[in-house]
């Protein structure tokens, strides 16, 4: 089925995403009007030492958990800034190391049905400290794991993107 935009209009601009309300039309001459959250896209980044897996736990207040336990991950904010240097900037900001290895795994959509969200996964490896200032602002506690409770982790995953680079890590692993 194709579809083409045939208008639309922004509805609202927060400092994370605008909404947008856009008019479509599909092959069969019908229309739809969908609300759109336009996201400037995200990166996530699977770091490990070859011993340890670093992860984040931090407040999520959209889904009412008190945590939750997240790869290191940020979204796209700098002008020009590219995927790779997002995920090397959140690596040094969120986990306070830099990775001299960077491999891209893949990118995805996070939730295609309202958001045009992409998040991009890096691998990151041979790890060293950073000296880098954190932002203030993020209530983040930044927890090591053994790669040998790398199932436990997939099995406990409540966030997507972290379960898929959690996968990702796994399949490469096996």
């Amino acid at each position: 089925m194709s579809f083409k935009r045939v208008g639309g209009e922004e509805a609202w601009e927060g400092h994370m995403f605008t909404v947008r309300e856009d008019r479509f039309e599909y092959d069969d001459g019908e229309q739809a009007t969908r609300e759109i959250a336009v996201h400037p896209g995200a990166v996530a980044v699977v770091a490990h030492d070859g011993e340890r897996l670093y992860l984040v736990a931090q407040p999520r207040e959209s889904v009412d958990e008190q945590e939750l336990l997240e790869l290191p991950a940020g979204k796209l904010d700098q002008e020009g800034e590219s995927p790779l240097e997002a995920a090397r900037r959140e690596l040094a900001e969120e986990v306070g190391v830099r990775a001299r290895s960077w491999e891209h795994l893949t990118s995805c959509y996070s939730s295609p049905g309202f958001t045009n969200e992409e998040i991009h996964l890096y691998l990151a490896t041979e790890l060293q400290e950073a000296d880098v200032e954190a932002d203030d602002s993020e209530r983040i506690d930044v927890r090591t794991f053994p790669l040998t409770e790398l199932d436990g982790l997939i099995s406990d995953c409540r966030d997507a993107k972290t379960l898929i680079g959690l996968l990702w890590l796994k399949s490469m692993r096996d």
